[in-house]
């Protein structure tokens, strides 16, 4: 269900209203009872993350340096003293 935005013309209060895409717009507003107008807005960008997409839909991604793999550490030769 989408949300609208509105705006009063009297008062200036704006709030938001999930709507069902049929329904009228709202006339009325909450706080003092004067006239709404239902503001445009500039709508939610989708992100599709997971499994399914492309590697290319994300091209602001730079390649991982982490990639390459690292070296282990030796462990030491020395014998570890029993100081008890």
């Amino acid at each position: 269900m989408p949300i609208y935005e509105y705006k009063c013309t009297l008062c200036r209060y704006e709030f938001s209203q999930f709507q069902g895409i049929k329904e009228p717009p709202l006339k009325m507003c909450p706080k003092c009872g004067g006239l709404v107008e239902r503001l445009i807005s500039g709508g939610v960008g989708l992100i599709f993350k997971g499994t399914g997409f492309y590697q290319t839909d994300y091209k602001n991604k730079k390649p991982s340096t982490d990639s390459q793999p690292k070296s282990k550490e030796k462990p030491s030769s020395e014998k570890p003293s029993a100081n008890c």
